[in-house]
């Protein structure tokens, strides 16, 4: 009688099968991460300066009476995080489905996880 180990090949192929598409793209995006030696968001906590990286979900210009902002949702697999440059309409290359990783301290506001005025790397493709 064959025994099949549960992080044998024949589990894994099962699992990429039968989950959904939204589930294999989270575990796509937290491998990338890990294998690019960034913190997951969902372990970054607020006053960290932390490097994350991730695919831009969405991309918002909030106009304001004090200052404009660009805004974009960044999901590495295990949660999200609000990069945030302030003064700035557009940022060629920021849209949505992009890869980038992003560097600056982490912060809160608004019960948001933020980082203000990162420092970005656009990844290729």
């Amino acid at each position: 009688m064959t025994q099949i180990r549960s992080g044998g090949w024949f589990a894994r192929t099962l699992h990429r099968l039968t989950a959904d598409d939204s589930t294999l793209d989270a575990q796509e995006l937290r491998a990338g991460a890990a294998n690019a030696g960034c913190e997951p968001v969902s372990a970054c906590r607020k006053g960290d300066v932390v490097t994350v990286t991730g695919r831009l979900k969405s991309v918002v210009y909030t106009p304001r009476e004090t200052v404009p902002t660009l805004e974009a949702e960044l999901f590495d697999g295990s949660g999200s995080v609000t990069l945030v440059w302030l003064g700035r309409r557009r940022i060629p290359g920021i849209e949505p489905g992009r890869t980038l990783t992003a560097h600056g301290r982490f912060a809160a506001f608004d019960g948001r996880q933020v980082i203000y005025n990162p420092r970005y790397e656009l990844s290729a493709g």
